[in-house]
C-alpha cells in the first residue's frame, strides 16, 4: 500500500497542511535573519542540532514510509492519516500561538538577557515549552499521516532528542541569566505536557 500523503485526491489534505505548518516556520526564521538575529554562546550549537535533527528525522521517515510497508497501520489506515492531518495542523497552531506570546522574545536560537522577564500566559501558564511541543505535535503528525510506525518512530525521535538538548541548554541560560523568577516558575509547571511531563 502507497501512502496516502502521495495518493490523490487524499495527498490535497496532507500536503496543503505541512505547507501551511511550515510556512509560519520560514517565514519566521527570514524575520530573524532579517532583525539581524545571530547565535548566542548561550545557545550551544542547539539550533544547528534541531534543524539537522529535524531534516534528517523527516527524511528517514518519508523513505520508511515508501519502503518498509509492513511497518503499516494497514485496518486503520485513514483514520490514522486524519489523525495525522489533525496533529499538523494542531502543532501548526501552538507553535503560531507561541510566536505570538513571546513575540520579539521567541528567536531561533537560546537568548536570555537580565531584563527578561518570565512568560507565564497563554500556553506558558501551564508547560514551559509548549513551542517544543507543537513542534513534536506537528512531526508526529506526519508520521502518522505516512501510515507507518517506523515513519512515526523516525520522524519524533531525532527531533525529541534535539529538543532534549536545548531544553536543557535553554534552562540552564535561565537559570543562570533570569534566575528566581524562572526557578520558580519552573517549579510550577511542566516542561512539555501539562501535568505529565
Amino acid at each position: 500500500m502507497f501512502p496516502l500523503p502521495f495518493t490523490w485526491p487524499l495527498a490535497i489534505v496532507f500536503w496543503v497542511a505541512c505547507l501551511w505548518a511550515f510556512a509560519a516556520e520560514l517565514r519566521f526564521l527570514r524575520q530573524s535573519r532579517e532583525d539581524g538575529v545571530h547565535p548566542a554562546l548561550q545557545d550551544a550549537g542547539s539550533r544547528r542540532m534541531i534543524g539537522l535533527a529535524g531534516a534528517a528525522g523527516l527524511c528517514g521517515a518519508f523513505v520508511a514510509g515508501g519502503l518498509i510497508r509492513s511497518a503499516s497501520f494497514a485496518s486503520m489506515r485513514l483514520p490514522v492519516y486524519i489523525t495525522g492531518v489533525v496533529a499538523i495542523v494542531a502543532g501548526g497552531l501552538l507553535r503560531r500561538h507561541c510566536f505570538a506570546m513571546l513575540g520579539p522574545r521567541f528567536t531561533p536560537f537560546v537568548r536570555a538577557t537580565p531584563d527578561q522577564s518570565v512568560v507565564e500566559y497563554g500556553a506558558y501558564k501551564y508547560v514551559r515549552h509548549p513551542s517544543y511541543a507543537a513542534g513534536l505535535l506537528l512531526y508526529g503528525g506526519i508520521g502518522l499521516s505516512l501510515g507507518n510506525w517506523v515513519s512515526l518512530v523516525l520522524a519524533v525521535t531525532p527531533l525529541a532528542l534535539a529538543y532534549c538538548y536545548r531544553i536543557a541548554v535553554e534552562e540552564r541560560a535561565l537559570l543562570q541569566t533570569v534566575g528566581a523568577p524562572y526557578a520558580d516558575y519552573m517549579k510550577r509547571t511542566r516542561r512539555l505536557i501539562p501535568f505529565v511531563l
